[in-house]
Formats: C-alpha cells, structure tokens, sequence
C-alpha cells in the first residue's frame, strides 16, 4: 500500500510476486558480476507495506537510466513483467499498477542464443567454422598457384603481352592486393564484425575470378588478379582473428596448424590441376603438343578459371548459410541493441524497470549455495531502469582512425621492433620460396629431364604430402609443450621422508611457480596428504621410487626450456626450420639427368615442412610477445610475405636460366640457412631482446 507521501506508484497488497525463475531467453553464461539474481521480496496478500524494503516503486519516464557495461559473463536480470503502470496519460503516478490479470501480455523475450561467448561454443560449431575457413584459405592458395601454368596459353590469347615475364605479373599484382587489403579491411572486421567481411570479399573473389575467364587484355588480366588478391586476403589474414576468438590461446595451436597446413596444400593443388588442364585441354587437337592454342571464351582451357568460379560460389553459399559472427565486441553490442529495444518495447506499455537488488550490485564471492542461501533468506529486490553499452565500442576510434593506425602501426612496429624486423624478413623468403616453385618447378623439370607442363606438375603432389607432414609436426609439438613432466615443477627433495619431515611453513623454489593453480586441487577433503604447502603433486613412497625415478631430460627442459616463455614456440621450429636449407639443397643439387627425379621432388617436400614451420612459428610467437598489438605486427610480416612472394616468381626464369640449378638453388639455400639463426637467438636472448621492446615492455607493465 502506498504512503501518502510517495510521489510514484506502489504495488498494492495482493500483487503477485515477480517470476523468479531464470527465463527461457536468458544465456547460458556465468552469473552476473553487476546484477544480482536472487529472488526478491514483494508484497503479498497481508503484508504491511510500513516497511520501506517491503514496497515496490514501479519507475516512469522520469525517471534516471542506469547505464552499465554488457560482458559475456553477465546474465541479463529479470525484467518487470507483474507490475504494470497505467499507460492512459488521465492517470496519476499515483495510480495502483495494473496486475498480470487485467493487463494485456508484455512483449517476448529476444532469443539472445546467437549473442554466446565464441570461447564456449560446442566443439561441433567449433568444427564448422574452422572447416569453412580452412576451405575459404585452401581455395584462396589454390587460386595464386592455379595461374601459372596456363601462362603460354594467356600469352597467345591476351593482347598487349610482350613477354611470359609480364604474363607472371598476374602473381605480383594478386599478392599486391592480398598485402594492401587487410590493412583497410581490419578495422572493418573489428566495427561490423567478421561475417559481413567475408561475405563480400567472397563475393569480390568470385565475381572478379570470373573476370579473370573472360578478359581479352594483359591491363584487364592485372586488374583482375589485384583485385582478386583483395577479395581473397580475407580468407588468410583474418582466419587466424577468428580462431583467436573461438579457441583460447592454450588450444590455438590445431587450428592454426590445420589452417597452415591449408595454405600449403592449396599452394600445391592449384599447380597440380591446372598443369592437367592446360596440357589437354591448351590445344584444338590431341597429342603431346596439343596443336593450336583454342581462342575465345568457348576455349576449354578457360575452365581453369571457370572451375575455380564455381568452387568460390559454392564456397560462399555454405559461407552465408553456416558461418556465425565470431567477433566477441561486436557480438556483445548486438545483445546490447537487442536488450535495450526489448527494454523500450516494455517500458512503452508500462512494464517499467527490471529486478535488482536494492543496492545493484552483486557481492563479491557469492556462489551457487550462497545464492540460494540469499534466496531462502529474502533478499530484496528493487526496479531500476537499466541500458547496456559496451566497453569497446566506446574506446574504439573513428573509422579514418582506424584505419590510419593500421596502415601506419605495421611499418612502425617493423621498422622499429628487431623481432618483427627479422620475423617478417625470415617469413618473407620463406613465402617468396614458396612462389619460386610455381616457374621453378616446370623450368627445372623440363630442362633437366624433358617433361611436359603436365608431368611435371606432378611434382607438387611432393608439396601436398610435405604440408600434410608438417601440419602432423606442428600438432605433435604442441602436445609436447603441454606434457605433464615437462610443466610440473620439479619435486624438491627426491628423499619422500625429507619432505614429509617438512614444516607447514617452508617454501621452496620448485613450488614457487606453478603451485597457485593447483592449490586448489591439493587441498580439501579429497586431497592426498602432503605436508609440502601446496605441492603440484604427491612425491611417490619409498617403495615405488626406483620404479618412477623422473628422467634426468625432463628437469634440464624445464630449467633450461620452460613451457610458460613465449619462446617456447620456438624450441622446435630451431630444429624443423633448417628443413628449408636442406630441402632446397636437395631439390637444386639432385636435379640432374642423371639423378632420379625423386629426389628433387623429396626435397621440394622437405622444403615445404620447412615453410609451414616458419609460418606456424611466427604467427605464434607474435601474437604471444606483442598480443593487443598482434594484428599489427602480424600485418607486417603479411605485407613483407606478400610482396617477396609476387617479385619471386618474375626473377625466377632468369635466375635458373643465367645460373643454374645449382647456382641458383645454392644462393637461396644459403640465404635460408642465415635466417634460421632468427629463432635461435631469440630462445637464447628473448627475453634480454624483449627487455629492449618499447611495446613489449609496455604490455608487461600493463
């Protein structure tokens, strides 16, 4: 019942209680760290209302919003939906709310299902959306290695052509546009979110795929490969944001090497198949040579680029039907849209305000018993008029901004950052290899041993396998990283009763890092015995000791190797980055008539493990040391891979043709054998080269 001297609206006696139970809109995340959901207590039938926290004040237009910050770790209080002001304008504020039984029905819930944290999606979505990127990242490869073989053919049918050197040009220009447009597309991503990139760059990459199949001109074909490389950065550059929002950084490594491993395989399928193409279908007749090169855009040999169309549209299609927004920010300002809409809708036929606690906050520490404990005991609830924002959207900078840090941040970072200097430099050649293959490969095999485009595209097949063994590689050494004897801490004492004899109040070294995390698994009534203060494990009984006495390796590793520095993505990859050296040793010393052709092909594989490692190294290791300014430097070492990989394929006739296959092979082998000093420097020195980052040292401050 309402005082005589309250200016707003009471609940009378006999309203019925707010609906406490959780909604069926509600998300599935954790328990509000503003909001508090506990049951609240309203008046009920024979209730006297001279208490103040016994009486309900329904809000109006008047009164003040609250503005609070939506995180995915929030759960949305309840809204008012049993309380209901009158809406008539005759009516005085001081009217009795109207009850559920004489009101009609509040608007429905929003489903807010589509707004979960990416981090907690099921392991099956997960799976979808890593399946399409993969794809989209295959196709993308597939696309800049598909293009060279069929070379002498655009060179007969293209106007305005001089040399096959200019024909080429379509590499350098596609890698032009596949470097240059992530750098405007970023902060598009991180505003509107992923899927509306990568739906329209989808859409740029198969329209001007088609453009490619119809062009008559060598200025048409250059355009349409640059913009064809802007549509298909997206499916590179952006892939690794969206397995950085679906997987946590203890699991990112077997996405991103199933991604890398994409790349590689694309890079070699795209030779393999249009070689098989251009062979038999280049000319009008049947035979080794072919005969005339068939013009017009009824030519066969067009479907090089016309099976690459339907592929992309295919692609697209499933894209638009299955891929979900992963961009947390921007999935949390669409809840945000959708909440406070729902709120408007409410409070424009009187469901003024949503339950709260009386003070709007949650204590600290409450859990799931203490708060049914708050329930049983009646805490009270108030309603408030509530709004949602996001914390990012209102620190993030205009558009011109953004992107104006992301042309500029990327050359700052490289030109003053030694460690993205010398990453972008290692995986710049490493690209640049890479594309060397599409012109080296048929040069080499024809002039060594005679074969056409078609036997020796073949040879990529080499490449396939080599991405395929080293994607195995580069998910065999992340579970290495993560073996149990390798981050444990050693145990401090090897005599069981030393350690018994110690007092509750020693602290050792060994338990010094490490130990926090694991408290909480020692200690309790299920816990073993142990009198160390919080040991990360139980040392074994005497009896057993000879039997599981540790391998002397396993402490020299964790002393001289620990799994917690970000070096250690390095460990590994300074033994399987000289496999690039001795891939192109093998590939340029074995090329001889002589010589099985085998053994070329071996080595093209071995080179190939070489690259992906370089690749899943510095992806990783950037984004560990520099981590809000990842993208950044990863932008860097893109743009430098991107535009090595398009002047290497016009250098590569020349350079085998004026040296050599030895020659040739034995400067790139040399300059590869150089860079692999890169990643052991930085395990020897990281943190000493760290110490010296202005970023690095900033975000360690932080």
């Amino acid at each position: 019942m309402a005082g005589p001297t309250e200016p707003t609206a009471r609940a009378p006696d006999t309203a019925p209680a707010p609906d406490t139970e959780p909604p069926s809109w509600r998300s599935e995340d954790n328990r509000s760290p503003v909001l508090a959901p506990h049951t609240p207590t309203v008046p009920g039938p024979g209730t006297s209302t001279t208490n103040p926290h016994n009486s309900i004040t329904i809000p109006n237009a008047n009164t003040e919003i609250t503005h609070l910050y939506l995180t995915f770790s929030i759960q949305p209080p309840s809204a008012n939906t049993t309380l209901r002001a009158p809406t008539s304008p005759s009516s005085s504020s001081s009217s009795p709310p109207l009850s559920p039984s004489n009101a009609p029905p509040p608007p429905p819930p929003p489903d807010l299902t589509p707004f979960h944290n990416p981090l907690h999606w099921p392991p099956l979505l997960k799976l979808t959306i890593l399946s399409l990127s993969s794809l989209a990242t295959f196709l993308t490869a597939y696309t800049a290695g598909a293009y060279s073989p069929p070379s002498s053919l655009l060179l007969t049918t293209l106007s305005h052509t001089s040399s096959p050197t200019s024909i080429l040009a379509g590499i350098s220009t596609f890698c032009l546009g596949f470097a240059l447009a992530p750098m405007v597309l970023a902060p598009f991503s991180e505003m509107n979110g992923r899927y509306p990139v990568f739906v329209c760059a989808g859409c740029v990459f198969v329209i001007f795929q088609a453009v490619c199949g119809v062009v008559r001109t060598l200025e048409g074909m250059l355009i349409a490969r640059f913009f064809l490389g802007v549509g298909a950065s997206v499916f590179s550059t952006m892939v690794g944001g969206v397995i950085a929002d679906v997987w946590v950084r203890e699991e990112r490594n077997l996405p991103m090497a199933v991604f890398s491993g994409a790349v590689l395989c694309g890079t070699g399928m795209g030779p393999l198949v249009s070689a098989v193409m251009t062979e038999r279908w280049g000319g009008d007749g049947d035979g080794e040579d072919g005969g005339e090169v068939e013009e017009g855009l009824g030519a066969r040999w067009r479907w090089i680029f016309w099976h690459q169309v339907i592929m992309g549209a295919v692609l697209m299609a499933a894209l638009v039907v299955l891929f979900r927004e992963s961009r947390g920010s921007v999935l949390l300002s669409r809840k945000a849209r959708v909440l406070n809409k729902w709120y408007e809708e409410l409070e424009g036929e009187g469901w003024w305000g949503v339950w709260v606690d009386e003070t709007g906050l949650l204590e600290e520490g409450r859990g799931e018993g203490d708060e049914e404990k708050g329930a049983g005991a009646g805490t009270t609830k108030v309603l408030k008029r509530i709004r949602w924002k996001v914390k990012e959207d209102e620190e993030r900078a205009s558009l011109t901004k953004m992107i104006g840090t992301s042309v500029f941040r990327p050359f700052h970072l490289l030109f003053t950052e030694p460690v993205v200097f010398f990453f972008s430099l290692w995986a710049a050649f490493a690209w640049g290899v890479l594309y060397l293959t599409f012109g080296s490969i048929p040069l080499v095999f024809k002039r060594q041993y005679g074969w056409n485009i078609e036997q020796a595209g073949r040879v990529f097949v080499a490449m396939i396998v080599g991405a395929i063994l080293a994607t195995g590689i580069g998910i065999w050494q992340e579970k290495m990283l993560h073996h149990p004897k390798w981050k444990a801490p050693p145990s401090s004492s090897p005599n069981p009763t030393a350690i018994t004899n110690t007092t509750s109040n020693t602290t050792t070294s060994s338990t010094t890092e490490g130990s926090s995390s694991s408290a909480s698994d020692t200690e309790g009534p299920n816990a073993l015995p142990c009198s160390e203060p919080k040991p990360s494990f139980c040392p074994p009984s005497p009896s057993s000791s000879s039997s599981t006495r540790e391998n002397p390796i396993w402490p020299y590793l964790r002393t001289h190797f620990p799994t917690t520095s970000p070096e250690s993505r390095l460990y590994f990859t300074c033994l399987t980055s000289t496999l690039l050296p001795i891939g192109l040793f093998i590939f340029g010393f074995t090329a001889r008539p002589q010589i099985h052709w085998i053994w070329p092909s071996i080595g093209i594989g071995i080179a190939t493990m070489g690259i992906l490692s370089v690749y899943l190294a510095v992806f990783n290791y950037l984004a560990d040391t520099y981590h809000r300014y990842a993208s950044s430097a990863l932008a860097a070492q893109s743009f430098c891979r991107n535009i090595l990989g398009g002047v290497f394929p016009l250098v590569t006739a020349p350079l085998f043709t004026n040296l050599g296959e030895g020659r040739a092979v034995g400067i790139l082998g040399g300059v590869a054998v150089g860079l692999t000093a890169v990643p052991w420097v930085l395990v020897w020195c990281g943190e000493w080269v760290r110490g010296r980052s202005r970023f690095a040292l900033q975000l360690e401050k932080d």
